[in-house]
């Protein structure tokens, strides 16, 4: 254990533990103050290689980046060997890493490889990047120190969204099997399935104008490389390109989402097609102006409902079997699950809050769509559907009819990127979609009408009181919470209401939606008043929406 004695004492000399606060490694890794995070990072990179090795030498990866947090933030998100998020199991060894002394880092390092049963000899291999933050390089360093210092090799690719250092996690543990492990490949991969598939539409109502803003993050410098791949296939006019706007502020997908409202830098005007990144470029909503002249958001919702509809229709032209279901959470807003359910005939899972939750549920599905309502997602095909459907497109007993529905279902899945939430990958399947049912915005959206919902937060002593079962739906404690929130849900038309703790800080997520917006607000109210009654709030009352 000479090895792990060396990189513990090197850390704690040039990265000591700067704060006693009690941290937590989730399913957005961790985020807080750039300053303080250098031995964060130091101890992140030495993480990422104990799992590197604990996969048996397999690649893994490191994202310097707080996603949609304000530029002043900075954080870490650690990548399994197929670009997925870390495994929950590990989530634990992050955390107690995060938080144990210097005088205990060595302690816990060799308590991580006695319970995982790692040989700390095997070589190891973690790819790094970062996003636009002024912290980003400083940190990435960290990291990095922290990655050489247990003998492991270090392979910087510098600015990337994080979706892309997701991809080439993937394709180098696939040997090149899921594509080129280069940004290159990466853009080459999706841009030829697009233009693949786009190239005899005809269209007379949509239009190949694409207004983008993209949060003055990673993402601006990322599309204008995209767009030589494009020829000109699709308009993409670039707004909050980081030229001078301040990252995440009043512009990108987060703030659109909750505030409704477009992002700064774009005067929004009727017949104009919009999307909105976040900082990282791992969500998407879009938005449009509705002939009334009412903002009219798209968000993570509409998107998998997008999705969902025309991979089920391909998958039935193609004559395949092929299981398709989509996995949301307690956040999807109920119009959009019985749209789903009801229309489409689709099925629908809910999984508790979390994009970990929702990427490990689609894959029960031979072709899992999953969303959050923010914007996150993507869909999975199982190696088995893969396939069914390769086979489909070659077989030439079958009619070209149904050769060519699977060679388009082929098309859209080298368009996917299946690691995480993409929201580059996730804007070109949206525009092919579009132009595939000559649709508009307003088309998109009249698939069904979202109830009109609200969120509030209840600052309480300890949120760790209310505890969830039914996919956060539901309450078991404190006693009588649940049969209050029953009882309020039932004075409204369409009322639903739910509660769940954060993740992140001692306050209560009070969700609801109802007919109308006052009656979603009233509804909100009410149950949060519970909320603080029953559980111990603390602080001002929760006040009745505007």
């Amino acid at each position: 254990m000479d090895l792990l004695k060396g990189a513990v004492e090197k850390g704690c000399q040039q990265y000591p533990r700067s704060l006693q606060t009690i941290l937590s490694y989730g399913t957005a890794g961790i985020r807080m103050r750039a300053d303080n995070l250098d031995y964060i990072l130091y101890r992140m990179g030495l993480l990422s290689v104990m799992f590197s090795k604990f996969r048996k030498g397999q690649v893994t990866g490191l994202m310097v980046t707080a996603s949609h947090n304000p530029a002043e933030d900075n954080g870490v998100k650690l990548i399994d060997t197929m670009g997925e998020m870390m495994p929950i199991a590990w989530e634990k060894h992050a955390t107690q890493l995060l938080n144990v002394g210097d005088d205990k880092l060595e302690f816990s390092l060799e308590a991580i490889v006695k319970e995982e049963g790692i040989d700390i000899n095997i070589p190891a291999v973690v790819c790094t990047a970062m996003d636009t933050r002024p912290s980003s390089v400083q940190l990435s360093k960290a990291a990095v120190d922290g990655i050489n210092a247990l003998g492991g090799e270090s392979h910087n690719y510098g600015l990337l969204t994080t979706p892309q250092l997701h991809y080439i996690v993937c394709c180098i543990n696939t040997k090149e099997q899921y594509g080129l492990p280069t940004e290159e490949g990466y853009y080459s991969k999706l841009t030829s399935a697009f233009l693949k598939f786009n190239k005899d539409k005809r269209t007379s109502k949509y239009l190949p104008g694409l207004h983008v803003d993209l949060a003055n993050g990673v993402s601006a410098p990322k599309i204008k490389a995209l767009k030589a791949y494009l020829n000109d296939s699709l308009e993409i006019n670039i707004y909050n390109d980081g030229s001078s706007g301040k990252l995440n502020y009043e512009c990108g997908a987060d703030f659109v989402k909750v505030g409704q409202c477009p992002p700064s830098g774009i005067d929004l005007q009727q017949g104009m097609r919009c999307a909105s990144f976040d900082g990282d470029g791992d969500r998407i909503v879009y938005f449009y102006k509705k002939k009334d002249g009412q903002f009219a958001l798209l968000d993570g919702d509409k998107i998998a409902t997008l999705f969902a509809s025309f991979l089920s229709d391909l998958v039935k032209a193609s004559g395949l079997k092929l299981n398709l279901g989509l996995v949301q959470t307690a956040y999807a807003n109920g119009s959009s699950t019985k749209y789903i359910t009801e229309i489409m005939k689709v099925p629908v899972a809910c999984v508790p809050t979390g994009v970990k939750h929702l990427h490990h549920k689609a894959g029960d599905f031979d072709i899992g769509v999953y969303f959050e309502a923010n914007g996150h997602g993507t869909v999975l095909f199982s190696d088995a559907a893969q396939k069914s459907i390769l086979q489909q497109a070659s077989d030439n007993s079958l009619d070209k009819d149904t050769r060519e529905v699977a060679g388009q279902l082929i098309t859209a899945m080298n368009m996917i990127n299946q690691t995480v939430g993409d929201a580059i990958s996730d804007m070109l399947l949206v525009e092919t979609i579009l132009a595939y049912r000559d649709w508009t915005c307003e088309d998109w959206d009249s698939a069904y009408t979202d109830l009109p919902s609200v969120l509030l937060k209840v600052k309480v002593e300890d949120r760790t009181i209310v505890k969830t079962t039914d996919a956060e739906r539901k309450t078991t404690s404190p006693p009588g919470l649940q049969e209050a929130i029953d009882q309020l849900m039932a004075g409204y038309k369409f009322g639903r209401a739910f509660v769940r703790p954060s993740g992140t800080e001692d306050v209560m997520r009070v969700y609801a939606e109802a007919d109308t917006k006052e009656n979603a607000n009233k509804l909100a109210y009410e149950v949060g008043l519970q909320v603080y009654d029953l559980a111990r709030g603390i602080g001002d009352k929760p006040q009745l929406p505007a």
